[in-house]
């Protein structure tokens, strides 16, 4: 199974997903209630808004989907891992060759000064290439490297935890928001 979705070079893929999630989500919430005999062929649509809405969102962690996601930042990486109930596997800067990185330039920043964010991180490329030069491992050499570096991501979580995931990271706040054109 693959899906994706991108928009400003960031590119998210469905990787998998727990084969007919709300029947499943019904069974567990049905299990809670022994009220099997309810189960029809669309009653799963109405049962979990009504589980959700009581705040019972436990048979919600019985569904999982794995996304994996592409040309996002550091940054964006590093507010996503920050959630615990998922398991994670990122690209590393400890093996991977970042001599030429790209970047994500944040949104917020002004036309007038994107042509200097493109100086600085050229400037700071150059200061990771002079570490490589001069002998440093790449994973020692990292630590000169910018959150804007765009990096990969593998995630998968139920969806109780994806809930949560998407109310906090998909607000409009700056602080908890994904997101920004790749470079």
């Amino acid at each position: 199974m693959s899906q994706q979705a991108s928009g400003n070079g960031l590119e998210v893929t469905l990787v998998a997903i727990t084969p007919d999630p709300e029947r499943v989500i019904e069974q567990a919430g049905r299990t809670c209630y022994q009220s099997y005999d309810r189960i029809g062929a669309q009653s799963h649509r109405d049962f979990i808004q009504r589980l959700i809405h009581m705040g019972h969102e436990s048979p919600l962690e019985h569904a999982y989907a794995t996304f994996r996601i592409r040309n996002c930042s550091r940054a964006m990486t590093h507010q996503l891992v920050r959630h615990r109930l998922m398991a994670v596997s990122q690209q590393s800067q400890r093996y991977v060759d970042e001599e030429s990185f790209h970047y994500v330039v944040p949104e917020t920043i002004p036309a007038e000064f994107v042509e200097d964010f493109h100086r600085d991180m050229a400037a700071i490329q150059q200061m990771y290439r002079k570490w490589r030069q001069r002998g440093l491992k790449k994973e020692d050499a990292r630590f000169v490297l910018p959150n804007a570096c765009v990096s990969e991501i593998m995630v998968s979580a139920d969806f109780r935890e994806w809930r949560h995931i998407f109310k906090l990271r998909l607000s409009p706040k700056p602080s908890g928001r994904f997101g920004g054109p790749a470079a």
